[in-house]
């Protein structure tokens, strides 16, 4: 099966909050406090969200994320995603220093789900994608997402 390159995400984050070690591992949560949404069918900004990020004693970090986008043309989308990053060397050292990670240099993979009530977008609504993620220099992240063609 091929996949086709969608869209990207681009998104900026606060400082973590750490909410703490629980019995599955440690909680952190990252406001989303800026960012866009890049392709030919679905542009947009997002509005706002969040990640509920749990670091497991095996060296992956869950990823929880929750965001909402307002389209090019005054859609409003919710996306929900779920995924693993593996806290390798390179994570590790982009999180320490600033800097930021390639794509391949690390296991960091969702599967984006959208919801929109807006008939323009329905067929997301109907869509398997999936993200392929890279750190951003600063505190960002950015995913490349693809469905099958």
């Amino acid at each position: 099966m091929n996949f086709v390159e969608e869209f990207t995400v681009a998104a900026t984050l606060k400082p973590p909050l750490p909410i703490g070690a629980g019995p599955i591992g440690t909680r952190m949560y990252y406001e989303v406090t800026d960012g866009t949404l890049s392709g030919e069918r679905l542009r947009g900004k997002l509005l706002g969200g969040g990640e509920w990020a749990l670091i497991g004693p095996d060296g992956f970090l869950r990823i929880d994320v929750r965001l909402q986008v307002e389209t090019h043309d005054g859609a409003l989308l919710y996306i929900q995603y779920f995924g693993l990053l593996e806290l390798n060397d390179a994570v590790q050292s982009a999180l320490e220093h600033g800097t930021g990670t390639d794509y391949g240099d690390h296991y960091f993979f969702t599967n984006p789900r959208i919801e929109t009530g807006d008939e323009r977008y329905a067929w997301v609504n109907t869509t398997f994608f999936v993200g392929e993620g890279h750190i951003l220099p600063g505190l960002g992240v950015e995913y490349r997402v693809s469905r099958p063609a």
